[in-house]
């Protein structure tokens, strides 16, 4: 079976709810369910909430390297993400942002793009997201998204965000 890194989908994990860091774990046992190969599994990080409601709990993030099945589609992998985030509890409410058990965000499938209504491939956001890149260049420093010009491992040296991440034990 072919394994090359640009044919892998990256998920983004977030939860602030709960038991935050077993909700991202048991994310993670659920999505290797929608992989081809073993799942890559980044370390769990804790950060600071970002562009959320004022006084959200802080999140503990991860990110998971998936290969999608044969037949999988970017949509219908967004679809399954979407399911297993209502599984775990999230209902989607009026305010952006707000907090929730869990939250999964389709980073990358391979090298593909778009811009479907709910769907922008790469993630518009991820290259400059600490809580995003951090655990993406643990799992998989030589990932270039599509259309940028360096490894998830370069973006991450040169971001210039604030952004405070730390790893969990």
């Amino acid at each position: 079976m072919n394994t090359a890194i640009d044919e892998w989908a990256f998920v983004a994990l977030g939860s602030n709810l709960g038991d935050s860091a077993g909700i991202v774990r048991r994310a993670f046992d659920r999505l290797q369910t929608l992989s081809d190969a073993p799942l890559r599994r980044s370390s769990l990080w804790r950060s600071a909430p970002v562009d959320c409601p004022a006084g959200s709990p802080p999140f503990v993030n991860a990110v998971a390297g998936l290969r999608p099945c044969p037949e999988e589609s970017p949509q219908s992998l967004l679809r399954q993400l979407q399911d297993l985030e209502a599984e775990f509890g999230r209902r989607r409410g009026k305010t952006p942002n707000e907090p929730r058990w869990l939250d999964l965000d389709l980073i990358a499938f391979g090298a593909r793009t778009a811009d479907l209504p709910g769907l922008v491939l790469p993630h518009p956001r991820a290259h400059r997201r600490r809580f995003v890149l951090q655990p993406l260049a643990e799992i998989a420093p030589e990932f270039v998204l599509p259309g940028q010009a360096k490894s998830a491992a370069a973006l991450l040296e040169e971001l210039s965000s604030i952004e405070m991440v730390a790893r969990l034990e």
